[in-house]
């Protein structure tokens, strides 16, 4: 299989999206949604543990920029879920089978 050439458009969605500061703190995305520990954990791909030590006082680990921006995409879509069709939301998050 051949890869498909990229036009100028689609190399500017790629500078843009390398350059993106789309961020959100653990703090800042808990005082908006009511989720647990857990789900953030499964957010950004981290255990309980290292989620709660985002929150203790004494802030062993602190979470990456990959982390912030993985908040950042599921908060855009929290609040935009209902305007982004479902066939968009299916390839962008196939459903979860068990």
């Amino acid at each position: 299989m051949t890869p498909k050439p990229l036009t100028e458009r689609q190399r500017q969605l790629i500078q843009n999206y390398a350059y993106c500061q789309l961020q959100m703190t653990p703090q800042q995305f808990r005082s908006k949604w009511a989720l647990t520990y857990e789900e953030v954990s499964l957010i950004c791909a981290r255990s309980p543990g290292t989620v709660n030590s985002w929150f203790s006082p004494q802030k062993k680990h602190r979470p990456t920029r990959n982390d912030m921006r993985h908040l950042a995409l599921v908060n855009f879509l929290l609040e935009n879920y209902e305007s982004i069709p479902e066939d968009i939301i299916n390839l962008l998050c196939p459903p979860y089978l068990d």
